[in-house]
């Protein structure tokens, strides 16, 4: 099973809207990404109802965003819930970021499926750091980092916030598909802007 997810919750909840230009997370971001202009990317909320076996497998968020470039990406995932590893609070292997890119997986793979990818000098340092997070407080990862989270074992909902930034000066690298759903078409080279891609820093809404 699949856990749910929703994504461009900004656009129509005002608290939200609000939160994609808060300096507590667009100023950590742009001081990690070593960026003085931020853009936002998008958003995502995840849900993993109590007992819920439904997994996020091992992946690279830039692996599903090559459509874009530089990457320059980082995401913040924000708990709603107290996460721990009994409700499937998010796993991360430290040093993936500078592994280069893997292949993308579909979403219902299973966790550990991203394994038979590796190479044998991966796969010996693979050794996953679960990354428990209290409700209120979040984790900043690059796009490039190697992460996922298992089911929900616990009689406890865990709901997350995602939050995702990229550099000002992101272009289309392929037009073949929507930026996103509902994005207007933007040709190869573009610079990706417009209202679903706010500067966040400085603020400018």
């Amino acid at each position: 099973e699949v856990i749910c997810n929703f994504l461009i919750v900004w656009l129509i909840d005002s608290k939200l809207r609000e939160l994609v230009y808060d300096p507590r997370l667009t100023e950590p971001a742009a001081q990690l990404l070593e960026v003085e202009r931020l853009r936002f990317w998008h958003d995502q909320v995840f849900y993993k109802p109590a007992m819920h076996p439904g997994v996020v497998p091992w992946h690279q968020d830039y692996s599903y965003w090559t459509r874009v470039a530089p990457a320059k990406h980082i995401t913040i995932n924000l708990m709603l819930d107290d996460a721990d590893e009994k409700n499937g609070c998010l796993q991360f292997i430290p040093g993936s970021h500078r592994w280069g890119l893997l292949p993308s997986l579909p979403f219902d793979s299973p966790l550990e499926k991203i394994r038979e990818l590796l190479s044998d000098e991966q796969a010996a340092v693979f050794q996953p750091q679960f990354a428990p997070v209290p409700a209120g407080s979040a984790t900043f990862h690059h796009s490039h980092t190697l992460h996922g989270s298992a089911g929900n074992r616990s009689q406890r909902p865990r709901r997350a916030l995602v939050i995702n930034y990229m550099c000002a000066q992101t272009r289309v690298a392929d037009d073949t598909q929507p930026l996103l759903r509902f994005a207007p078409h933007l040709p190869v080279g573009a610079l990706v802007e417009g209202e679903l891609f706010p500067i966040v820093l400085p603020r400018q809404d």
